[in-house]
């Protein structure tokens, strides 16, 4: 009986020892009953201490006290987990004295956990990767059962070689006075770089998904991390961050090497600090700009000097985008600046262990690049997107999955990089079934074996979410299913699916506090909502990069007229099952030919029956909900938007097909039917503009002017759908409008609108040129064809072409210094073929970074130009400020057609120059 306290003191003060007495007991209850030893060897690394404490803190959670004996033997009645790798004495000596049979033998970081004996586990790896993991699975399975299972007989090992996550240190917008990729590592730009408490909550998730390398992406990291005694000039940091830096990547790579995760940096090629490009009076990255003796130079010894301070650290490189694409220059400078660099850092080291190079086949020729590296450097990888910079497919085919498989067949590690994820930004994913499918095909299609992942959302805004919350959400705590799927299966991709589902059902239960029926429910939603995005961009997109965000809609005109946009066909070639874009289905369905595979009327209807089943599905979860409700609540109306922007969808392309028709039919009811269905896709978007309003920040998290599809982004505009929401009306307002004029016409055509003449704008040329022309028929075009102008967009009439010698703008490319007192834009023509062995192509946003720092990305006037025994041209323009320039183009044939000023606003049309009949745009149906 307790005794009768008369004050809150004393009764204050009997609570306590009273605690403190059971503690106590308690204490002395698990040293007398469940102490158990852990015991080590006298050498074991860092991986293996990491887990043994991952072992200790499960047993401690569990009721059991354990000790950590290194070097030493355990009591010999206590029971004991013995830990270590299987050549070293302590497990020889347990297997040969116990007899163990080891029927399969784990390969790399693979690993054995035994049963001895009632009082004795062996966890055993192959190698020290595999002891840590080895402990990791033991440690699991004390958490799950609460107590050290009995009867432990497991062989577990990776399939994939590399699983790894990536983090950039980028930003959503440029920096002030600098261009794309350059981000110095400073605590203003990065303040969480510096966060060493969130660096181990990061590290801790990876390794808990069995994820053994960290990409950290920046354009050039070098002028943060290193010092130059030839360049002492080129450090981008002062001396007191410089330090910090120091410190932070000496601490993230000593931590990360615990968890077993290797620390890879990314470079992009050719970059140049910022101060050694304003010393020697270059630019930090130019991509038609040669390999000059003073930037290889400076590369080599920046790699030299990162390798000799970081020799365990791998580097990651991208030849292209940020020097010319494919061709020798790729070669030369991976061989004979790249390689070289490391090798030198080797040499001043006193070693010959090589860190693994990872090139990156983006934007150049990489199995010609291996071909001629592999003979210098082994330790070599390679690595290309698995859908470009999206989610699209798990039955990839084409050129592309062409690519992958002759890069993993060259004979080293091949790396799928999943990239970016513009489609499906910023709303949660965790389709397991999806995911699971695209990680077999990186095996059965690819034939890769390593994992690049980037985040689920908002890559450009690391660490945070787009979630509106106070404090902001973190990637790693929001999406975690994202990284825990695809790490899943990237150790074993095999997993039987009726096992899986239960799997995952009962994670979401756990983690939700319902039980397992309802956890499948959210599962459930999770993959009806998880089919949408895919579907909708491989289906209806213009693009897989970046430059869309496919979350935000599209315009009509995208979505009849991909082409003017700048179509990436490899998403419909390679990216999608065989199957149908709008416009081709438009045209057979008009000439009554058979469809072929997936069409669009198919996925328009697939996608909004996963909406409605994935509504249903997290419906009937939410009452069931015990834990963590906000997020729920976060997850359900993600679900929400998915329904809401998969009906916005459906019914534009519905109405899509009907003005498709329209172009053959010249029936204004098909107009009619069309505005009918662009009525309910403007109200299903006006859903999710409510559903998003008050919950999300942005859409898209690179919001510089990169961003085109499906309304530029500049200044960090049109990043939401309420700023979106106005255009989609006003393209209903115009159709309507526009079929109003059509019923008062006596022809259903166009009403034509004057042109907007593009006037000459006083320039003064400082290169020699070949000549100079009046944009009119029967002009020539180049100094050494007699080919002239046929027929030409009155906008253009009477501009002055510059001539130029075809032969030799193939050869050397085309440069045109010239002076103006005002801004002005050069209108340029580029020829519509893909020959880049004889025509200059537009710049392209997929490859090139840059492609858009001149305003220069996007079609002015499709189709405005043609020049016999010549394709049609489309005209592009460059802007300039008022000064002395320089026009700089690749190589290639082009049309260099005259100097307009700076303000012209230039239509953005087809001008149909040798287009007639069905071929004719019906942009202007939407556009005033």
């Amino acid at each position: 009986m307790l005794p009768v306290l008369k004050n809150r003191t004393s009764l204050f003060l009997f609570v306590i020892v009273f605690c403190m007495m059971n503690i106590a007991a308690n204490a002395q209850n698990k040293k007398a009953d469940k102490e158990i030893n852990l015991l080590l060897s006298a050498n074991a690394s860092k991986r293996a201490q990491f887990g043994a404490g991952k072992i200790s803190d499960a047993l401690y959670q569990s009721g059991y006290v354990a000790k950590t004996i290194v070097g030493g033997k355990s009591a010999a009645k206590s029971v004991t987990i013995v830990i270590g790798k299987l050549d070293d004495d302590i497990c020889r000596n347990e297997i040969a004295q116990n007899k163990i049979a080891i029927e399969k033998q784990p390969g790399k970081e693979g690993f054995v956990i035994k049963q001895i004996s009632s009082s004795k586990i062996l966890v055993a790896g192959a190698d020290e990767s595999g002891v840590l993991y080895g402990s990791l699975a033991l440690t699991d399975s004390i958490k799950k059962n609460n107590k050290v299972p009995e009867k432990l007989n497991v062989t577990d090992q990776p399939e994939m070689v590399l699983r790894g996550a990536c983090v950039g240190l980028q930003k959503p917008a440029y920096l002030p006075g600098r261009n794309v990729y350059e981000y110095p590592y400073t605590e203003e730009t990065f303040p969480w770089f510096y966060d060493k408490k969130l660096w181990l909550q990061y590290l801790d998730s990876l390794v808990s998904y069995r994820l053994n390398s960290l990409y950290l992406w920046n354009g050039h990291p070098f002028a943060s991390l290193v010092k130059l005694k030839d360049y002492p000039y080129a450090v981008e940091v002062d001396d007191a961050t410089f330090k910090k830096n120091e410190e932070m990547f000496t601490f993230l790579t000593e931590e990360a090497d615990k968890r077993g995760i290797w620390v890879i940096q990314s470079f992009y090629n050719i970059i140049v600090s910022k101060p050694f490009a304003e010393r020697n009076n270059l630019k930090t990255q130019d991509r038609n700009r040669p390999i000059i003796p003073i930037i290889a130079d400076y590369t080599r010894k920046s790699i030299a000097a990162f390798v000799e301070k970081y020799p365990n650290v791998g580097l990651l490189v991208t030849l292209g985008e940020a020097m010319e694409g494919v061709g020798q220059d790729d070669i030369d400078w991976f061989t004979k600046t790249i390689i070289p660099g490391v090798q030198d850092g080797l040499k001043a080291l006193g070693s010959n262990r090589q860190p693994p190079i990872v090139l990156r086949a983006h934007d150049s020729d990489a199995p010609s690049v291996m071909k001629y590296a592999l003979p210098l450097y082994k330790n070599l990888y390679t690595m290309a997107k698995y859908n470009g910079e999206a989610l699209t497919t798990y039955t990839p085919r084409g050129s592309w999955a062409e690519l992958h498989r002759t890069l993993s067949r060259i004979g080293t590690v091949h790396i799928e990089n999943v990239h970016i994820m513009a489609n499906l930004e910023p709303f949660r994913y965790g389709s397991a079934d999806f995911i699971q499918k695209c990680v077999q095909a990186m095996h059965n299609v690819y034939e890769a074996n390593g994992l690049h992942l980037y985040p689920e959302a908002s890559y450009w805004d690391w660490p945070y979410t787009a979630d509106k919350s106070s404090p902001r959400l973190l990637q790693i705590e929001r999406d975690w299913i994202w990284y825990k799927t695809w790490s899943r299966y990237a150790w074993n991709c095999h997993r039987d699916r009726g096992g899986e589902i239960n799997y995952w059902g009962g994670e979401l239960g756990d983690k939700y506090g319902c039980d397992l029926l309802q956890g499948k429910n959210i599962l459930e939603a999770y993959e009806q909502a998880g089919e949408i995005a895919p579907k909708l961009l491989r289906r209806f997109g213009i693009t897989d990069g970046n430059r869309q965000t496919l979350t935000l809609g599209m315009l009509m005109p995208q979505l009849i007229n991909p082409n003017r946009f700048g179509l990436f066909t490899l998403l419909y070639t390679s990216e999608s099952p065989e199957g149908e874009m709008l416009i081709e289905y438009a045209d057979r369905e008009w000439k009554h030919q058979p469809h072929v595979g997936e069409t669009p009327v198919q996925i328009a209807g697939e996608v909004v029956e996963h909406g409605r089943k994935a509504k249903e599905a997290i419906d009937k979860a939410a009452s069931s909900v015990t834990k963590d409700k906000a997020e729920f609540e976060r997850l359900r109306n993600d679900v929400y938007c998915y329904d809401a922007l998969a009906r916005s969808y459906s019914e534009k392309a519905i109405a899509a097909l009907s003005v498709l028709r329209y172009k053959y039919s010249k029936d204004n009811a098909d107009l009619e039917t069309a505005l009918d269905h662009l009525k309910k896709s403007v109200d299903a978007y006006e859903e999710l503009t409510n559903l998003t309003n008050d919950t999300y920040l942005y859409a898209n998290s690179m919001q510089t002017s990169q961003r085109k599809i499906p309304i530029r982004g500049v200044d960090g505009t049109f990043k939401t759908w309420k700023e979106c929401l106005p255009v989609y009306q006003q393209e209903y307002n115009y159709l309507k409008k526009n079929i109003d004029s059509l019923k008062t016409s006596s022809q259903a055509v166009k009403i034509k609108t004057q042109p907007v003449i593009l006037k000459n704008a006083p320039v003064k040329l400082l290169s020699k040129v070949e000549g100079e022309y009046v944009v009119g028929s029967g002009a020539s075009v180049f100094s050494d064809t007699a080919s002239a102008i046929t027929g030409y967009a009155p906008e253009i009439k009477d501009l002055k072409g510059i001539r130029f010698s075809r032969t030799e703008q193939k050869k050397s490319g085309t440069e045109v210094t010239f002076k103006s007192d005002k801004a002005v834009k050069v209108v340029v023509g580029f020829f519509k073929i893909k020959d880049k062995a004889n025509y200059l192509a537009p710049s392209d946003l997929e490859t090139d970074a840059t492609a858009n720092d001149l305003g220069q990305a996007d079609i002015k006037l499709a189709n405005a130009l043609s020049v016999a025994g010549f394709p049609l041209l489309n005209i592009h323009t460059f802007s300039f400020p008022a000064g002395t320039n320089t026009l700089k183009l690749s190589k290639g044939a082009c049309l260099v057609l005259g100097f307009i000023d700076g303000s012209t606003d230039v239509p953005r049309y087809n001008a149909g120059v040798g287009i007639t009949g069905e071929n004719e745009d019906v942009d202007w149906l939407f556009e005033k």
